[in-house]
């Protein structure tokens, strides 16, 4: 048993190890994050230079979400191919209804299969985990349709036991911020549109740079941020000087009104009227 694991947690670090072991050669959708890196690291220890990570460059991920990834392959010698996308070229992807995720990692990971058989590539895997099945997913209607496979849900992993075993592999994502593409910040039937996109990025890089780590910036309308941070967080946001700061940045970036969300952080907010 690796050290400082539990006994129930290794032996899901065995079953995910064996399971890639029995896939022959992968390509990895890797986005940077603390998913598809544990992924493509125990992958890549696994079948060596059968492995090939692939990065969707697009408007939908934050530029240091892809120099991260870069980063990563380069410092660990994994293969690593970035394709460009313009996912609001998709059919229904900037129009933005519910379905707007089903339509985009439709098209996103069929380029990726296109690349892996490119490549003799057998398998496509991805990072989805056992928690992402408490959420409103229609992606993952995709990945079943096309057979990609998703190794860390079939360990029966969870996002906390994903960070532990990063953190026992040495991983620097093992406590990194869990991102979700920009257009989750986007109101569902809002159109997507470039701008509004890189005001949501320069939005939350404003939160990075100020010291916050888990957060979120909503966008409703063309000028109103609902800022999601943890509530432990909510004193230091509320201090004159970095409140000042956040209004003072969002506002040069085109904000009219910058809210604070009293419930705080929490994944899917967006999806409760789909819910309620």
């Amino acid at each position: 048993m690796a050290e400082g694991l539990t006994l129930e947690l290794d032996s899901k670090f065995q079953a995910l190890k064996e399971y890639i072991s029995s896939l022959d050669s992968v390509a990895v959708a890797f986005s940077g994050g603390v998913d598809s890196t544990l992924l493509s690291k125990v992958a890549h220890d696994v079948l060596g230079d059968r492995v090939l990570a692939v990065t969707i460059e697009s408007v939908f991920i934050p530029r240091w979400e892809l120099n991260e990834a870069e980063s990563f392959c380069k410092a660990h010698n994994i293969s690593h191919k970035i394709i460009h996308v313009d996912e609001l070229s998709i059919p229904g992807v900037k129009e933005n209804n519910p379905d707007r995720c089903y339509l985009c990692k439709k098209a996103l990971f069929t380029r990726i299969l296109e690349t892996a058989r490119e490549n003799n590539i057998a398998n496509v895997i991805e990072g989805s985990n056992l928690d992402d099945l408490k959420d409103y997913r229609p992606g993952l209607k995709a990945l079943e349709e096309l057979d990609i496979k998703s190794p860390l849900q079939i360990a029966g992993l969870n996002k906390d036991e994903i960070r532990c075993l990063s953190r026992e592999l040495g991983l620097p994502t093992w406590k990194k911020p869990s991102f979700a593409c920009m257009a989750s910040r986007i109101a569902y039937g809002e159109i997507i549109t470039e701008k509004k996109l890189s005001m949501v990025e320069q939005s939350e890089r404003v939160l990075l740079e100020s010291g916050f780590r888990q957060f979120r910036v909503r966008l409703h309308g063309d000028n109103l941020a609902r800022i999601e941070i943890l509530p432990e967080d909510f004193a230091r946001i509320m201090r004159d000087d970095t409140r000042n700061k956040i209004y003072d940045s969002l506002k040069a970036l085109g904000f009219e009104y910058i809210s604070l969300d009293l419930k705080g952080y929490r994944t899917g907010s967006m999806n409760n009227f789909l819910t309620s």
